[in-house]
């Protein structure tokens, strides 16, 4: 085998994003919340950036100024986007002195000023909703009502602090022991696990929900016998409702087992679940669509929520200055560069978003006039050629975006899928077939329900041709159980 060096040519096309394209990109496809956090992020580390507190006027003359110099100083579109950007400071210095009037680099909050901030500081902590109480500190603090030792009480507290958040003991009784600070069998521990099992809430501290359940049982629960056979022997007939063979195998009639059913239901499989603390997530939606009084609909983006930001004049003015140091002009030449950079990103994030949503409620428009079951079939494909941009500029633009209209607040993904044809060849989108698919199992004799093979029938009746597994993936998809999990045996005796 012969070892070698040559040198040798080669043609190749290769497409290289421009850092300006790349910035574009990412803040087109932040939601608005994200949007505020990345623009206030860039206010900490770019000095030349401020925040605008009237957010009209200067808007204005810069939007003005901003229009003239890009006809008089715009680079040819084959320029080099990367290379000098002296139009741009040209075009900023033009823009200061419209802000002159506007913006006062002397002016400073006067004392009563800083007062009312601080005042409005305080107010938000007095508003601030206080920590909850814990499932472990309800716990903890019922145990001093409790006729226990010392150590009892010291193991019992160590005992809750291994439950879950749900309630459960899911850790093994001789790990405990094994971790206690202290030498203590697996015997002791399981003691000081029944002084826990008897705080509140009921049920707390079960190491498996058949435990769980029985913990929450009392005489005072109709049917409180049966319900103790079931849990004990027939959860898995339970969870697939085979209500016939816990008959057979207990003797009880079907209307017992049923209400005894019901009296189940009632308790819970999580006695913790009452203390999670779940954060609900708040959708800011970015879009607003409005009904007008002749039937239209606007479009306007929720820019209340986005922070207003300018190029401080100060700093231009310090650009400007021919007798600072070349290395203070160069960092203010990338420092002014990536503002405006950002400024004109966030300028096209919100033509592109009204542009894609304009198009696609014109789609949409029997979606929002007469409900989601009129979803028409949209690809995002449709939505790029109607704008005239890349579907992946598409694609970025309804990316984790919600929009507020008069049928309720959805994502902007919501409006495009797929779809068939019907039997008399339109097009019909999937949602509509979902929620058709609802109608026919919600109208069903629940004494004998619909199999999929009977619902795959029923849609083809009305006018909907699937397949037997696209409505096995929608009715799972739907969370609806089975034709037999779905069945009601009490009718089926009658």
């Amino acid at each position: 085998m012969r070892l070698e060096t040559t040198m040798s040519q080669r043609l190749e096309q290769k497409m290289i994003l421009a850092p300006r394209m790349i910035q574009s990109m990412e803040i087109l496809q932040l939601p608005i919340m994200a949007l505020q956090e990345r623009i206030e992020q860039e206010l900490q580390e770019n000095p030349v950036l401020e925040l605008q507190e009237d957010a009209d006027e200067p808007a204005d003359a810069e939007s003005a100024a901003d229009a003239d110099l890009r006809r008089d100083t715009e680079p040819e579109p084959n320029s080099d986007e990367s290379g000098d950007s002296e139009w741009d400071f040209d075009r900023l210095d033009a823009l200061s002195k419209d802000w002159e009037d506007h913006f006062n680099e002397e002016h400073r909050p006067s004392r009563n000023g800083l007062e009312e901030e601080a005042d409005k500081k305080h107010d938000a902590m007095q508003n601030m909703p206080s920590r909850p109480q814990s499932l472990h500190d309800y716990l903890n603090d019922q145990l001093s009502f409790l006729d226990l030792t010392p150590e009892q009480a010291r193991l019992a507290r160590f005992i809750i602090a291994h439950i879950s958040d749900n309630g459960r003991l899911e850790v093994p009784l001789a790990d405990i022991a094994k971790a206690y600070d202290q030498p203590v069998t697996v015997e002791e521990v399981e003691d000081a696990l029944h002084y826990v099992q008897k705080l509140d809430p009921p049920g707390v501290g079960g190491r498996t929900l058949e435990e769980c359940l029985l913990l929450q049982l009392t005489p005072e629960i109709p049917h409180a016998d049966v319900v103790r056979v079931l849990i004990q022997h027939h959860l898995e007939d339970i969870q697939h409702n085979r209500l016939p063979a816990i008959q057979k195998k207990t003797g009880f009639e079907l209307t017992v087992i049923k209400k005894a059913l019901e009296a189940l239901r009632r308790l819970n499989p999580w006695p913790g679940s009452g203390f999670a603390t779940s954060n609900i997530p708040y959708v800011v939606p970015d879009i607003i669509v409005e009904r007008t009084d002749d039937g239209d609909y606007t479009v306007r983006l929720t820019d209340d929520w986005v922070p207003h930001v300018h190029i401080s004049r100060r700093y231009l003015e310090m650009y400007r200055d021919k007798s600072a140091s070349p290395q203070d002009r160069e960092y203010l030449k990338r420092k002014i560069q990536a503002a405006q950079w950002l400024l004109d990103s966030i300028e096209q994030r919100r033509h592109t978003l009204e542009k894609v949503t304009r198009a696609i409620i014109q789609h949409q428009r029997a979606f929002l006039d007469h409900g989601p079951e009129h979803i028409e079939p949209l690809k995002m494909q449709q939505i790029a050629d109607q704008v005239g941009v890349h579907v992946t500029t598409v694609s970025r633009a309804v990316d984790d975006k919600w929009v507020q209209t008069p049928r309720g607040i959805f994502p902007l993904k919501r409006f495009f899928g797929g779809g068939t044809q019907t039997a008399s060849g339109e097009e019909v989108a999937w949602e509509t077939i979902k929620q058709k698919l609802l109608e026919i199992i919600d109208k069903e004799d629940k004494s004998n329900p619909l199999s999929d093979e009977d619902l795959v029938r029923k849609l083809s009746e009305a006018g909907y041709p699937v397949a037997r597994r696209t409505v096995t993936k929608y009715r799972k998809m739907l969370k609806i159980p089975s034709s037999r999990q779905r069945k009601d045996w009490t009718l089926t005796s009658r």
